[in-house]
């Protein structure tokens, strides 16, 4: 395990039987109040985006806002929100995805992605893959290219990353810390 992963773990409570019995909740607000670990985590994202060749970041709502903004910040690149449905005011393209009990929709700014973007996808937990799935098909809707999707921590027992990769195309998959 490297410095930074060993850091970021370090800070990530967990939180039993959360948010039912029987679930271990990964709450990361301990890293996002610790400035040193926060700064790490951003760096280290940043360096993803410069290395993917992004030209903008996605958040997923809403813990992707908190990471990827300060990402898109640092790595000089602008910053794209992916709303739950209706939260967006102006023309939108949504995405409608499967949950475990029901459906749900994202959507973003029609007029903020083109065609010369390559996008990365930034969140905190990769679990089941069905946002991020619904996030990259967004993406490419809007004509834009998916450049990767680098999430904090992978929870690699829900096979999110099998279900991610012929969506992907090829695109990176980074994951800095895998439970």
């Amino acid at each position: 395990m490297t410095d930074i992963q060993e850091l970021l773990l370090s800070r990530i409570r967990d939180v039993a039987d959360y948010p039912e019995p029987g679930v271990m909740f990964k709450d990361i607000t301990p890293l996002l109040a610790d400035p040193a670990a926060f700064t790490a985590l951003t760096d280290t994202l940043a360096g993803i985006a410069t290395a993917t060749g992004a030209t903008k970041v996605v958040g997923l709502e809403a813990r992707g806002f908190i990471l990827g903004a300060p990402v898109a910040v640092r790595a000089g690149l602008g910053f794209i929100p992916v709303r739950k449905a209706g939260k967006l005011p102006g023309a939108t393209l949504r995405q409608a995805y499967d949950l475990e009990y029901g459906s749900a929709e994202i959507e973003v700014h029609a007029e903020d992605l083109t065609s010369g973007d390559r996008v990365l996808i930034v969140d905190d937990v990769l679990a089941t893959g069905g946002t991020a799935e619904a996030a990259i098909h967004l993406i490419q809707r809007a004509g834009a290219e998916v450049a990767g999707l680098a999430v904090l921590m992978e929870l690699s027992f829900l096979g999110a990353r099998t279900r991610l990769e012929p969506t992907l195309a090829g695109a990176p998959l980074e994951v800095l810390l895998t439970v």
